[in-house]
């Protein structure tokens, strides 16, 4: 007999097949090292059906995984799991036991600034760093970075999303009122720039802060200023009422951004409905009122002064549901 409990808690997960299971691999921010894809490639071939299947949320699974063999599995990946969590300063006692946690899948994110244009921070080490904030932890809860408002990561359909953006600042003295920058907001975004006296003017209640105007002036009128993040709460699939997730805070800084994803977990803590065997933070912020989890989830932080609390005003849709 095996200890279904554990054998998840793990990060294993419970095949449909009898005896076996899949390996879940933990990769914050989806950036691997490629030297763990030897030991990847060594664990499919030696322990399972020889595939890899590559999640949605940026993990390995490997499947065909033999559970009479999981101490043996455990041993062989221990070292990797170890070094992978050791580079977001999350560092496990007993790597050879395989994951201390599964509740907190792993936080996914786009490629940002290495290489993507239009990105306004790295956002692979945002999820190392909130990575080591959070885990490990037993709650069900999903975290993604998308790294500007293109949202390529689909942030909008997580527990809790971070939206990066940018203040731009603009120098008139190089500004050769083309209205590049203008034609591109009012197309693109959020037409939140106009001319007036031969000088661009912004409006902050409509600017995304995406950095779009930066990379559209051909004179370099537009330059970076201070990282900004969105955070936005509450996205989720499901059975009952899918919807994407709301802005909660707008225009954190990093440290109010590493300190919510902190917290969110003893608001979890105190209102989870223990009925169920996991539950969105969606449901539970339906359920307690969305000044509650304001409220506690910014208990104690110090928020930087551009950063704004704003109340979701997005229900989503709902499947029909007997009430009888």
């Amino acid at each position: 007999m095996y200890n279904a409990k554990k054998i998840v808690k793990n990060a294993f997960r419970i095949s449909k097949v009898r005896g076996e299971s899949a390996i879940r691999l933990r990769i914050p921010g989806g950036d691997l090292d490629a030297r763990h894809l030897d030991t990847i490639k060594n664990l499919a071939e030696k322990f399972g059906n020889g595939s890899v299947h590559l999640s949605i949320r940026q993990g390995f699974e490997i499947p065909g995984i033999k559970l009479s063999q999981l101490p043996e599995i455990k041993k062989f990946m221990g070292q990797m799991i170890y070094d992978i969590e050791k580079e977001s300063n999350v560092i496990l006692d007993t790597p050879e036991e395989g994951y201390p946690s599964a509740g907190t899948r792993n936080i996914s994110a786009c490629i940002g600034d290495r290489v993507c244009r239009f990105a306004n921070c790295d956002a692979p080490l945002l999820a190392r760093k909130i990575e080591e904030v959070i885990y490990p932890n037993d709650y069900h809860l999903k975290v993604a970075i998308t790294a500007c408002p293109n949202d390529c990561i689909k942030a909008h359909m997580q527990d809790i999303g971070i939206v990066s953006g940018v203040v731009p600042e603009y120098d008139s003295s190089r500004c050769i009122s083309c209205e590049a920058c203008i034609d591109n907001c009012r197309l693109r975004v959020s037409n939140s720039l106009w001319l007036e006296n031969h000088k661009i003017v912004r409006d902050e209640e409509y600017c995304l802060k995406c950095g779009e105007c930066i990379l559209k002036c051909p004179m370099g009128a537009f330059t970076r200023g201070k990282s900004l993040y969105r955070i936005i709460a509450g996205g989720r699939t499901g059975k009952r009422n899918p919807r994407l997730a709301n802005t909660f805070i707008e225009d954190a800084s990093e440290e109010v951004v590493l300190a919510v994803c902190k917290n969110i977990y003893s608001f979890i803590h105190r209102n989870i409905n223990t009925k169920l065997p996991k539950e969105h933070v969606g449901y539970i912020i339906d359920r307690t009122g969305f000044e509650t989890f304001a409220e506690e989830v910014t208990r104690g932080i110090v928020m930087n002064p551009e950063a704004k609390v704003l109340k979701p005003n997005n229900p989503g849709y709902f499947y029909k549901y007997r009430d009888k």
